[in-house]
């Protein structure tokens, strides 16, 4: 570890001399964390990356003024290379399940998670992972996640005769990945196996001011951000974790977002889709509710596919629809990605230093020249990311499958009160999905006094669940096998459906 003189003599000829200000206030506790802090600080790069910050927020904030409509040469994904639950042949839908359910079977599919950032607009201090959205269960989102890996290894052990694994592999950061750790032992691992299981650590960047200064969030204590999810490349090249999926015979990573309380995990149907069509990287996107709607869309751009954000899609250009009236530019993102390893040792070992920095400003709390603590009312910081996204146009043949948002997501983003995106609407469109799984198995709900719940409004987006059935992932994964259990049952609500109860059900 470097001394604290050659760190001081680092931070001087970066122009980050402040960084050290407050150094003979500090206890000697707290000069040994901030230097063990500094020394895991690329110094080398220092200047370079608060430089490169500040220049990027000037660019930007210039481009917004010139042209704050700017529109692209977009072109849609083309038909060959897309797939859709809804439009797809029921014979291809059913052959890339199978593909599917082969790849998972023979130990090739893995899982990854997302799962770095911190859960601040939710309004809580931990992990969102641990987040509770109050279904009767009381699941959290890593315990209904961890359950449907144990379910889909299932039933591809039951098609194939096999025993197998899916690896689940789960970036964290600095903020998150102890009470991450904590949480799974705590939970016995949600019944996963630990070795299984592989937590790691993305990097974290200093934040800058606007003239290119590393912010003191304390005075000891220098203001760090996670890269983005797009930090997932060069994270899996610090943790070795490519040549870990090599060892252990994985061939394609299904990579999606902790907050989407609809994903299905290594979803069978999506790994047979990409791998049937020979892709190196793959999208599963959902149709636009309507032009405006605030979600990037998978498109290309000069031929090159890529995630283009809805304000940078002129409004007459959002609008465009095609001959059945669907919209032209309609492929929304979703955060979840299909990946070969191979297109992924790709990125590690050429492209990584073409992936884009995007820059955005923040309001960081910080220590003023005096010591003060300071918590900012308007943006006073840059924090640059990458998203994971930026790999697309590397690929060299990328396809996109496309779902159906009530079936599919429904992320978790806001404290209750905001207008999408928080607990309740998370917990009702799992909840109001259960309730279509039921009766479309043939069961008949009834409420608190016996009387039969009308369900046929439930599977619009955004309605409230007609009643509290919740079926656990351990039963069912994706509506499957519910007929034998509740096919001309009458269910009283609220239910959960868990293994306890399908056997009584079965009893029954």
């Amino acid at each position: 570890m470097p001394s604290l003189q050659q760190i001081r003599t680092a931070l001087d000829g970066s122009g980050q001399a402040h960084v050290l200000r407050f150094w003979s206030e500090l206890s000697e506790e707290e000069k040994a964390v901030f230097l063990q802090e500094l020394a895991q600080l690329d110094l080398q790069r220092l200047e370079e990356h608060c430089q490169a910050a500040a220049e990027a927020a000037d660019a930007a904030a210039a481009s917004r003024s010139l042209d704050p409509n700017r529109d692209l040469v977009l072109e849609p994904v083309p038909p060959e290379s897309m797939g859709s639950v809804r439009r797809s042949d029921p014979e291809n839908l059913a052959e890339w399940e199978r593909e599917g359910f082969l790849q998972i079977s023979r130990n090739r599919v893995a899982v990854l998670l997302l799962a770095g950032g911190q859960g601040t607009r939710l309004g809580v201090q931990y992990p969102k992972g641990m987040y509770d959205v109050g279904l009767p269960s009381r699941k959290t989102l890593y315990q209904i996640q961890a359950e449907r890996i144990l379910k889909i290894q299932r039933l591809a052990e039951s098609r194939h005769g096999s025993k197998c694994t899916v690896p689940w592999y789960i970036m964290t950061s600095e903020f998150t990945l102890k009470p991450t750790q904590t949480f799974f032992q705590e939970n016995s691992h949600f019944g996963l196996e630990p070795s299984n299981i592989i937590m790691f650590e993305q990097r974290m960047i200093p934040a800058v001011t606007f003239d290119g200064k590393v912010i003191l969030e304390r005075k000891g204590k220098i203001a760090m951000a996670p890269d983005g999810n797009g930090g997932l490349y060069q994270a899996l090249v610090d943790n070795d974790l490519l040549e870990d999926m090599k060892r252990r015979g994985v061939e394609y990573v299904h990579v999606y977002c902790v907050d989407n309380i609809l994903v299905k995990m290594a979803d069978p149907l999506f790994v047979g889709f990409c791998v049937t069509k020979g892709a190196d990287c793959g999208a599963k996107v959902v149709e636009k509710a309507h032009p405006a709607e605030p979600v990037g869309v998978v498109c290309r751009v000069g031929g090159v596919p890529q995630v283009v954000e809805y304000s940078e899609i002129q409004p007459e250009t959002a609008r465009l629809r095609g001959p059945g009236g669907e919209l032209v530019y309609s492929a929304g993102n979703i955060c979840n990605h299909f990946f070969t390893r191979s297109f992924l040792q790709d990125v590690a070992e050429k492209f990584m230093g073409r992936l884009k920095q995007h820059v955005a400003l923040k309001k960081v709390p910080f220590v003023d020249s005096c010591g003060n603590q300071v918590k900012p009312t308007k943006a006073n910081g840059i924090k640059m990311e990458k998203f994971v996204f930026d790999v697309f146009p590397f690929s060299r043949s990328f396809v996109v499958f496309e779902v159906l948002r009530e079936d599919e997501f429904s992320p978790l983003k806001n404290a209750d009160g905001a207008a999408a995106d928080t607990p309740t609407t998370a917990r009702d469109a799992l909840l109001a999905q259960h309730c279509r799984w039921a009766t479309a198995a043939g069961a008949a709900l009834l409420d608190e006094h016996g009387n039969c719940i009308q369900t046929a409004c439930s599977s619009l987006a955004g309605n409230p669940p007609p009643a509290k059935c919740e079926i656990s992932p351990l039963v069912s994964y994706f509506g499957e096998g519910l007929e034998q259990l509740l096919k001309g049952k009458s269910i009283k609500t609220p239910f959960i459906l868990d293994e306890a109860a399908a056997e009584g059900l079965q009893a029954r």
